[in-house]
């Protein structure tokens, strides 16, 4: 099972400034994918996650087009070829 994760310019220190991780995840929901990126980048769900494990409020994640948050968070599922896009949020004015 593969899934592909975009990884915004913030985060890419983490990647080795890869904007796109292949990854397969033993688990094939959210939490899976964040668990086999943590263990391809260390540090990066710190990023991603409260302390409560929960995503930060500030992160917007989409599995294909879809953002995670209207569907079932972290327990979303990542069937295999999905696309998973990290989008910080921008604030401005």
């Amino acid at each position: 099972m593969s899934v592909s994760v975009r990884i915004p310019t913030i985060l890419r220190s983490y990647t080795s400034d890869q904007a796109v991780v292949e990854l397969e995840p033993s688990v094939a929901t959210l939490q899976g994918v964040i668990d086999a990126l943590e263990a391809a980048a260390p540090g990066i769900a710190q990023r991603l996650l409260q302390d409560t494990g929960e995503l930060r409020r500030f992160i917007n994640v989409y599995i294909n087009d879809d953002d995670v948050r209207f569907i079932d968070g972290l327990n979303s599922a990542t069937p295999d070829g999905v696309q998973v896009s990290i989008v910080p949020a921008v604030a401005g004015g």
